[in-house]
């Protein structure tokens, strides 16, 4: 009795499997910044090889600053996942950016404070519908002070789920950042835990949930964008 042989795997092929899967992509925005990079380091290694070699650990750092790794999200209704990878600075009740129309009432903001070693990339915090977008120019304070939520450059978002709750997540500038990207519309319905900006380089966001929320997390905690809950939120919310 004949058994039929495996087919070999090619272990190139392997490898790069093992890579695709150990590597996470880049973020599209960061594309000409690698390309500008590794076109600088070939200059370089002409004119000087140990410059070259600086070049290159340059770009290997920019690719993985720009990485966008893939995330799980909790499938459960009525939980606010972290908007970015970070470290936990303030809970607080405060109320929202005033250019997002909602109103003067206080709700609980979950500031989380992102180093460049941090991913950069920001996720949906809750899947539902963007009411609104609001982009407003300022400062470029350093993203840890407790004024850069109100004096820093900030985009600002809201997105009401689908049990009419609604929520608000702030990309903050910071002492290094530069630049702010949206990549999402109003009206758009949007899947929480999915990719939707990314600051450059140094930064701050801010979640606020509604007052009644059951926070989950504590000053000092790291979270991890679009996996780690922040908040249980009070059903039909609006």
């Amino acid at each position: 009795m004949s058994t039929a042989k495996e087919p070999k795997k090619n272990p190139l092929a392997h490898l790069a499997g093992l890579a695709r899967d150990t590597i996470p992509p880049m973020h599209p925005a960061g594309r000409p910044f690698v390309l500008g990079a590794a076109a600088a380091t070939l200059l370089l290694r002409r004119k000087w090889r140990p410059a070259g070699v600086l070049g290159g650990v340059l770009t290997a750092w920019c690719a993985w600053f720009f990485r966008e790794p893939e995330r799980t999200t909790p499938s459960r209704a009525g939980l606010a996942v972290a908007p970015a990878d970070g470290t936990v600075s303030h809970v607080e009740p405060a109320v929202p950016p005033a250019e997002l129309g909602l109103g003067d009432e206080p709700m609980v903001r979950i500031s989380a404070f992102l180093t460049i070693f941090d991913v950069h990339v920001q996720r949906i915090p809750l899947a539902g519908r963007i009411e609104t977008i609001a982009y407003r120019p300022g400062k470029f304070l350093s993203a840890d002070l407790d004024k850069a939520s109100e004096d820093n450059e900030r985009n600002s978002m809201v997105i009401r789920g689908e049990d009419g709750t609604r929520v608000a997540v702030v990309q903050i500038a910071g002492l290094v950042a530069r630049r702010i990207v949206c990549s999402v519309d109003e009206g758009q319905e949007v899947p929480a835990g999915s990719t939707y900006g990314l600051i450059r380089f140094g930064s701050r966001v801010d979640l606020y949930v509604p007052a009644g929320s059951r926070v989950l997390v504590e000053p000092g905690q790291r979270t991890i964008g679009g996996e780690t809950v922040l908040a249980e939120l009070p059903q039909g919310n609006s």
